[in-house]
């Protein structure tokens, strides 16, 4: 895999290109010198984990003949407090919506991708501890306890 990023000569502006051809913009915060015009390279980072995952769980899913209606991946993280300000915890919430949806299949999918499939995983647990939790329908959870 190759890769390069250029500077725009605009504060901390890059502009990247992997070897797939296709470009990504990368800022930081206006009090660090950015524009706030992209992402940062830590939220790619964090977007990387979040699409390796989903992949897998939907191509597991896919195998198993069980798709759901939704699917969203959500993450929260902590940061070290000192350089370099690596994620030390990620927790990741996976919210599933659909009909005869099977949680221990759902709970599997995820499982096998963060422990056997995701690269980005594999590498981020070299440094973070990464939790998940695994829910299901979570409006009728709602609707249930009102």
């Amino acid at each position: 895999m190759e890769a390069e990023a250029r500077w725009v000569n605009d504060g901390l502006t890059f502009l990247a290109k992997g070897g797939s051809n296709h470009y990504v913009v990368m800022d930081s915060k206006k009090a660090l010198g950015g524009s706030e015009a992209a992402s940062s390279p830590m939220e790619l980072v964090l977007f990387g984990l979040l699409g390796c995952s989903g992949f897998d769980v939907v191509s597991i899913l896919q195998k198993m003949r069980m798709l759901p209606d939704t699917f969203t991946i959500k993450a929260q993280t902590e940061r070290a407090e000192e350089h370099p300000k690596i994620f030390t915890k990620i927790h990741l919430q996976y919210v599933f919506t659909g009909s005869d949806l099977k949680e221990e299949n759902l709970e599997r999918a995820v499982s096998l991708s963060q422990e056997k499939y995701c690269s980005v995983a594999g590498m981020l647990n070299k440094a973070a501890e990464i939790t998940y939790t695994v829910v299901v329908n979570p409006e009728l959870e709602q609707e249930t306890t009102s």
